[in-house]
């Protein structure tokens, strides 16, 4: 059974991943963070061309050696029983067990959102305080439209320090030797 989208915006309680697995198939991302219905388009090619870019190049270095795996969206990440998203790309190393059968359910090593003109703010303000929040290490939010990456990394006292652009290169860290995206090889 599933429920209609304005049912779950209008609900005056806060939605649970039980909920959530009622979201209706629609083609639309939907995601609940805090226990509040958020939906998005569906990315655009441009979009899709760079997540597989960059998705390409870390599985080359991380799941080709064994380290970890590289996860494209669509795929539910439950940080909590009222946080589901559906990041763009994620990376869990081996030693992260926090793949089930249905989704990854817990803190991934690093997280990377595509901006789009429907989710910038999205991305940028709502996700970036939530992926804090549950001490996600490492967030990359890829900018389309000015051909960069911004990093952010989580300090000593957990909150993300502040934040570092890249244009040419950028090296997820979390792995022996890291895991270099040239994005020249992006755009």
């Amino acid at each position: 059974m599933s429920i209609s989208s304005e049912t779950f915006r209008k609900s005056p309680t806060k939605l649970t991943y039980n909920e959530y697995v009622l979201f209706p198939d629609d083609g639309n991302r939907h995601e609940i963070i805090d226990g509040r219905h958020h939906m998005n388009a569906a990315p655009v090619p441009r979009h899709q061309a760079i997540s597989r870019h960059i998705h390409n190049q870390l599985y080359q270095q991380i799941e080709v050696n064994k380290l970890g795996e590289v996860i494209y969206a669509p795929i539910d990440l439950q940080l909590s029983d009222v946080d589901v998203v559906q990041p763009d790309l994620v990376v869990v190393l081996a030693g992260n067990r926090i793949i089930t059968q249905t989704r990854i359910r817990g803190i991934p090593d690093l997280v990377i959102e595509i901006l789009s003109p429907s989710n910038r703010r999205h991305d940028t303000e709502l996700k970036k305080q939530l992926y804090e929040q549950f001490a996600v290490p490492e967030y990359w939010i890829v900018d389309p439209d000015e051909c960069v990456v911004v990093r952010y990394r989580l300090n000593e006292t957990g909150k993300f320090e502040e934040s570092t652009e890249f244009k040419d290169i950028i090296t997820f860290d979390g792995i022996p030797g890291g895991a270099t995206v040239d994005l020249s090889r992006v755009w």
